[in-house]
């Protein structure tokens, strides 16, 4: 019997709009999933929009936002070989996957929106009634998925994001190309929110969405628990 199989997507935008700054994925929302799934006895591909190296949010990488899970994984050089070495989009079959997993950081506002190949993908795990986590900003992949009438994915589905009081608590909300929150509000999902800064998960069948960083391990134990259950 083989082990079940959880693909990683993660961005591969590096630029935080016109800041001047420096953006990726969120350490954080990588490494604790990815060890929370590996204890699971989960196989793991890591894959991004463009393929090979990933870039990692500058910020998530300070002292003030380490953990144990992702000093650990800077010290694992497996997987800090699976960021310097990401799949690429078109390798992918959804067929060899149990599970999606969108991780954020602000570049997935870039680049997992307007992405026909990344729609493309998901839609393939929507068909096939497969789990789909997304966390953060990851969760602005879920914008262009359609359902089988040709209507928004989460219309009427309960979800959560990145909300609109973290991005102005940030200082992103003049930055990003448009807010998440708001975005998924008006394409009819039916949004909730914890505290800022907090972890907040919900779910609504296969989908598995988490608020923020901390919802990290949260939205990862869910999802390993739906494919158990």
């Amino acid at each position: 019997m083989r082990k079940s199989k959880v693909l990683f997507i993660t961005t591969s935008h590096d630029e935080l709009g016109n800041s001047g700054l420096k953006t990726g994925v969120w350490f954080e929302e990588v490494a604790t999933p990815y060890y929370a799934f590996k204890n699971a006895g989960f196989d793991i591909d890591i894959a991004s929009i463009k393929g090979g190296e990933i870039p990692i949010d500058p910020i998530s990488e300070l002292p003030e936002w380490e953990t144990e899970d992702t000093i650990q994984f800077k010290n694992d050089s497996i997987a800090m070989d699976y960021l310097n070495h990401s799949l690429k989009l078109n390798e992918l079959n959804s067929e060899n996957y149990d599970q999606i997993y969108f991780p954020g950081g602000h570049g997935p506002m870039w680049d997992f929106v307007n992405n026909e190949t990344l729609t493309k993908l998901l839609n393939d795990f929507i068909i096939q009634d497969k789990t789909i986590g997304a966390l953060c900003h990851g969760v602005a992949v879920l914008v262009d998925a359609l359902n089988s009438k040709g209507e928004p994915f989460i219309k009427g589905k309960k979800l959560t994001s990145f909300s609109n009081s973290e991005e102005v608590a940030v200082g992103a909300q003049e930055v990003v190309p448009f807010l998440l929150e708001t975005k998924l509000k008006e394409l009819g999902s039916i949004y909730s929110k914890g505290n800022d800064f907090t972890s907040y998960i919900i779910t609504d069948g296969n989908l598995v969405t988490g608020q923020n960083p901390t919802s990290s391990v949260g939205v990862a134990l869910k999802m390993i628990d739906l494919l158990v259950d």
